[in-house]
């Protein structure tokens, strides 16, 4: 009776001793003592990795796709453009070597607008902005040359970039000073690498070997030099030929006059036989001989008075006497004191008169100087083949019908007057229809209508669906491979504390205040040897269970004797009135 009485008191203790309040952090520190340590470290590292992976997950989805905003960029359009995005808050990723710009895609078009009004990108090197921040006053002038050189050079970079076709350019100029006390003058030249887009055709080559040397002062066109990435050369710049002649190649010419003229001729004949329905090849034979005629010619009928002179000349005499030889005559004023007065109806004996003139003529002569360039066409060789035409006949089969003889001579006549056809020259035309192997008919395309357009997914759209595809399934496999495991190691009960889980029952009870049942029920045995032992470990745990109540309550009556003393109190005011 007094082993029921303690149990009694011991299971009323328990119950009153809650009335008194508890320690939370003692129970925590209880709890976490009777989980382990082992236990809470892994509890710990499986939430840590729950909420990175997560957090890593919802940010990828979340994350918005990025496409490229300009590539192949220098190292200073680079910085530019992403201080600029910086500036702006936008999201942004740097590829290859800061070489590629990576931002939204749907903000791709609105940032290329504003970066290209603020002049982004530049394309690299310098322009003449190189003089916006320098120094005048502590420059030398040979640091102002060289300055003048590299502006000079990022300028003409910089248009050539605008081209069609051209990515990338580079320009090295060669500016060569001449020496004091010579009369001789080395002439500039130039160097051009070009990363293109393709192939550049032959004229744009020329377009822009004129485009540097119209740049710059005293080069001529002969003088640059083209080499595209590949290292392949485009232009040679050994200026061997003063004409520019060189320029252009003699099968370039004749290759590209061949081409017009094709063109010309399948666009006039396949507007009358069909699109697809007629070929053309034309051969021109060229002659490429430079050759300078000069000719002079005379004009016998045609004369011109080139001078006139005109001699007249007279002479008279009266009498031998006056022409003699005298010793009076001889003698100074002699002859004018012995000189007769003349005589007044004195006759002159002898006179004389001579004419003469003289007249130069000049013939007419005209010089011709002729010069005929390198490139005349010798003769024109045409070849048409056309298709005729397709019918259906009556058991609906199609049917081939060869094309009429006028017809055939209106083609000639058109492509004769397209060519400039010359007969003494030797031109020649032929037109022939001839049955082509495939007919042109061809299946028409089928637009998709309806819901078809919006499964047109683009790369990128496939590629997006992909990477959340790989990345749903990748957290599928962390949280049944990892994530699971894990909870049910840290949740599952230990086998330890399974196989004494009385003991562990009475040892909860005195770390945590709770009501504990007087008799507690105990783990039934899973396999006895007979009811004799089956009631002896019935019995020994009866009794762990006891001597723990009973001393749960010595221990709370020492903690709380005057809450003990009240309740004894209460118990014997009950039962003596009961």
């Amino acid at each position: 009776m007094l082993t029921i009485d303690r149990a009694n008191i011991a299971q009323r203790g328990v119950q009153a001793a809650p009335s008194g309040g508890t320690n939370p952090v003692k129970g925590l520190l209880d709890f976490v003592r009777t989980v382990g340590a082992g236990r809470i470290a892994a509890m710990g590292a499986v939430t840590i990795t729950l909420i990175g992976f997560f957090a890593f997950l919802m940010l990828r989805v979340t994350a918005p796709q990025m496409t490229p905003l300009f590539t192949d960029l220098s190292f200073e359009d680079s910085t530019a453009i992403v201080k600029e995005l910086e500036r702006q808050s936008i999201p942004y990723e740097l590829r290859n070597d800061s070489s590629i710009v990576m931002v939204p895609k749907d903000r791709v078009a609105r940032l290329r607008m504003g970066l290209a009004e603020g002049g982004l990108p530049k394309g690299g090197g310098v322009g003449y902005e190189i003089f916006d921040k320098s120094d005048a006053l502590g420059t030398t002038s040979f640091v102002q040359n060289i300055n003048n050189l590299r502006a000079l050079e990022g300028e003409l970079a910089r248009t050539i970039r605008g081209l069609d076709r051209v990515q990338a350019a580079r320009v090295h100029l060669v500016m060569p000073e001449r020496p004091l006390f010579s009369r001789d003058k080395a002439e500039p030249s130039a160097s051009i690498v070009l990363k293109v887009r393709g192939a550049l055709e032959p004229q744009q080559v020329r377009a822009i070997r004129h485009l540097a040397a119209s740049a710059v002062n005293g080069l001529k066109p002969q003088r640059v030099s083209i080499v595209d990435e590949a290292g392949h050369l485009l232009a040679d710049g050994a200026g061997d030929d003063p004409n520019g002649v060189g320029e252009v190649s003699a099968d370039e010419r004749q290759a590209a006059f061949e081409k017009r003229l094709r063109e010309q001729i399948e666009a006039i004949v396949t507007s009358v036989v069909g699109p697809g329905r007629a070929r053309v090849e034309l051969t021109a034979d060229f002659d490429f001989n430079r050759v300078t005629q000069t000719s002079d010619k005379y004009d016998p009928e045609g004369r011109v008075v080139r001078s006139s002179q005109t001699r007249e000349e007279t002479s008279a005499s009266n009498d031998g006497r006056e022409n003699q030889v005298t010793v009076g005559n001889e003698i100074p004023g002699g002859n004018q004191r012995q000189a007769p007065p003349p005589e007044a109806n004195a006759a002159p004996r002898d006179q004389s008169r001579k004419s003469e003139e003289i007249i130069n003529y000049e013939i007419s002569k005209t010089s011709k100087t002729e010069i005929i360039e390198g490139g005349r066409v010798n003769r024109i060789s045409v070849a048409v083949l056309v298709d005729g035409t397709y019918g259906k006949n009556d058991k609906g089969e199609a049917s081939y019908q060869p094309r009429s003889k006028e017809e055939i001579e209106q083609i000639a006549a058109l492509v004769r007057t397209a060519i400039g056809f010359d007969q003494k020259r030797g031109d020649q035309v032929q037109v022939v229809n001839l049955r082509f192997a495939e007919t042109p008919a061809a299946a028409p395309i089928s637009e998709p209508n309806g819901w078809l357009p919006a499964l047109q997914f683009t790369k990128d759209d496939i590629m997006r669906a992909i990477e959340m595809l790989v990345m749903g399934l990748l957290g599928l496999v962390v949280l049944l491979l990892v994530v699971r495991p894990l909870v049910r190691r840290v949740l599952a009960p230990d086998e330890r504390a399974a196989a004494l889980l009385p003991a562990s029952a009475a040892g909860d009870a005195t770390a945590i205040p709770a009501p504990v049942p007087a008799a507690p029920e105990p783990e039934p045995v899973k396999a006895a040897p007979s009811q004799t032992a089956k009631m002896i470990d019935i019995a020994q745990v009866q009794g762990q269970v006891h001597a723990q109540s009973v001393q749960k309550v010595g221990d709370l009556a020492d903690k709380n004797p005057s809450e003990t003393v009240s309740i004894i109190r209460q118990w014997l005011s009950e039962s003596a009135a009961a």
